[in-house]
């Protein structure tokens, strides 16, 4: 399967998480133990080996996988009926580590060649539906459902979007749906100016767009959205299981706020 996995650019990148969390789910000590990523990534083959992911990327990707996963699952404990609707899903196995309950209604969103490429590796499932569209494209939310609280998640997506466009999806997902939580990764503009130098992101040629140095500003851009949480920090004890140079790193940034701020995971309410 490796030679005809046919993805480049901004598709590429989820290669790069897909490679991330399933090197770290074959650790001894793994946080995410997600084997049906390992297991694609055995039947890509030699496909992804241009993608340089080491040991303290797998690791901090798995953290933020997890928290996400994390907030998936509370809001699902609170609304067992709900409906996730999870943008630029690329490979991501989530729906199978959480394995939510029939009454639950999820929808994994991306590009058409993405989906395909999903339906050839992951079985379905009954309350599941795959949807091969642009998360951009404003049609994508009538094939959403609007009867039911929602929680949306975006991984590895938003950061590769323009501004403008970041701000009309959430507004149009705030007008859409009736009531929920939408939960993401962010950086600031500096994290993204960083970002553009990864070996991993570089060798897909993906431009790294959209960067947000204040959360709350989003209140202001998107009526209806009000910031419930913003996490900078992880568990002391996953940090612990990365390199010597990296808890250094992770040690100085966490003093030094605009460090600090390059990278944060936000979740809000509307």
């Amino acid at each position: 399967m490796g030679d005809g996995i046919g993805l480049t650019g901004v598709r590429e990148t989820l290669l790069i998480t897909l490679r991330a969390k399933a090197a770290e789910s074959q650790l001894a000590d793994s946080l995410l133990h997600d084997h049906f990523a390992a297991d694609a990534m055995r039947r890509f083959g030699q496909g992804t080996g241009h993608l340089d992911v080491g040991h303290d990327m797998a690791v901090g990707i798995a953290m933020r996988a997890y928290m996400l996963d994390r907030w998936t699952r509370a809001f699902i404990d609170r609304h067992p009926d709900a409906t996730v609707l999870h943008l630029g899903c690329g490979l991501d196995t989530r729906i199978f580590r959480l394995d939510p309950p029939a009454e639950v209604r999820w929808f994994d969103v991306d590009f058409p060649d993405v989906i395909e490429l999903r339906r050839r590796l992951y079985p379905d499932r009954s309350g599941y539906a795959a949807i091969g569209a642009s998360i951009t494209d404003p049609a994508l939310m009538a094939q959403i459902p609007d009867d039911r609280p929602a929680i949306v998640i975006a991984e590895g997506v938003l950061p590769y979007i323009a501004e403008t466009d970041v701000h009309d999806l959430l507004l149009r997902l705030c007008t859409h749906l009736p009531s929920g939580e939408i939960a993401f990764d962010a950086y600031s503009h500096l994290g993204i100016h960083l970002l553009r130098f990864n070996p991993a992101i570089r060798a897909t040629g993906a431009e790294l767009r959209w960067g947000i140095d204040d959360p709350r500003g989003l209140e202001r851009r998107v009526p209806g959205l009000s910031l419930l949480e913003e996490v900078t920090n992880y568990d002391p004890a996953q940090i612990d299981r990365m390199s010597p140079g990296a808890r250094i790193a992770i040690q100085v940034f966490s003093i030094i706020p605009l460090l600090n701020r390059m990278g944060r995971l936000l979740r809000y309410r509307f």
